[in-house]
């Protein structure tokens, strides 16, 4: 079953292409890149080489010793869980509401690939935006600790893998840094927490198609966490169709990894020397796990007030706002 796009410009050369990527494509096997972590500001220099040869070619790659303990992120996706078993009223009580990437959706992300919403539900976390978002105490006790403490750990990893790009790209080491500062009221990094439905009652052609359309992401750098045995992701690097296809590879989730692609920001402050990958969540096999997959992905997103232009200068200067407005609008109903 193939999902035509929606007839519309979306104003922006990234949008446009990729709605023209809705068809199931082929699959192919490739390696997506490790890169150790470990004694960090010792191999810093190397470790930024490792991400910046990765980021270059595919636009993927898997970290390792990251420094988030496992625990950590099985205690988050245990709220995770938590929170989207709550009632569907308790849930609507904290809305997301159109171009502010906080709080509680369900089935509303519309993809340029397929013109039709992805079948999952999702709660953002953007610290500045979050006032009257957080279920109550009473309602999920733990949870905003438990989440805030996640949301934290992940920008701190980012701004680490940023600042090796920050290197590559000879800017100051702390550039990136600055331009994602969690203590300013223009932060604009989101926690996501993600609920693909299960599969019941399903009927042959259900398991054709996706849980998430193809896109890019349109922030710096996401970091994901998936949950062993609850895969899905596929990436195609290059974006370029072969005979007329493009060709997918499976991203399996493995225990101690955090997988992270190049988002549209990032590719656009490089001057388009990092690429930032198409990628999809496929449905589940018929001999797959058919229950709900869950994820936790993080977008480093910079402040509002950040100006975006690389090194070369090869586009003109625009906001971080501007930009990532102008992502939403096109990605919502």
């Amino acid at each position: 079953m193939e999902h035509t796009a929606l007839k519309k410009d979306y104003g922006l050369a990234e949008l446009n292409k990729e709605a023209t990527f809705g068809g199931m494509g082929r699959e192919k096997a490739r390696e997506v890149p490790q890169v150790d972590l470990s004694d960090f500001e010792k191999r810093k220099a190397e470790i930024a080489d490792q991400l910046w040869e990765a980021s270059t070619e595919i636009g993927f790659f898997q970290l390792v010793n990251h420094g988030i303990p496992q625990s950590q992120i099985d205690e988050a996706f245990e709220f995770t869980e938590k929170f989207f078993d709550l009632p569907m009223e308790t849930k609507a009580k904290y809305p997301l509401e159109k171009g502010t990437n906080s709080g509680w959706e369900y089935k509303a992300q519309v993809r340029p690939s397929t013109g039709t919403a992805d079948n999952k539900e999702s709660y953002q976390i953007t610290l500045p935006r979050m006032g009257k978002l957080w279920p109550t105490g009473e309602e999920l006790p733990g949870f905003k600790a438990v989440m805030l403490a996640f949301e934290r750990a992940n920008w701190a990893l980012g701004m680490k893998v940023l600042s090796c790009f920050a290197l590559k790209l000879g800017f100051a080491p702390d550039f990136f840094t600055d331009a994602h500062d969690p203590m300013s009221p223009e932060y604009q990094s989101t926690q996501r927490m993600i609920h693909y439905l299960p599969m019941l009652d399903a009927k042959p052609e259900d398991f054709t198609g996706w849980r998430a359309g193809a896109h890019t992401d349109f922030d710096c750098l996401t970091l994901l966490h998936q949950r062993v045995g609850q895969g899905g992701l596929q990436l195609c690097p290059g974006k370029e169709a072969v005979g007329g296809e493009l060709e997918w590879t499976d991203v399996a989730p493995l225990p101690g990894v955090v997988t992270c692609n190049i988002g549209d920001m990032l590719m656009r402050w490089s001057d388009d020397q990092l690429q930032s990958t198409l990628h999809r969540v496929r449905m589940p096999r018929q001999d797959e796990y058919l229950g709900p997959r869950y994820s936790l992905p993080f977008f480093c997103q910079a402040n509002k007030d950040a100006v975006i232009q690389g090194p070369g200068k090869k586009y003109a200067p625009i906001t971080a706002h501007d930009y990532l407005q102008q992502r939403i609008a096109a990605n919502s109903l």
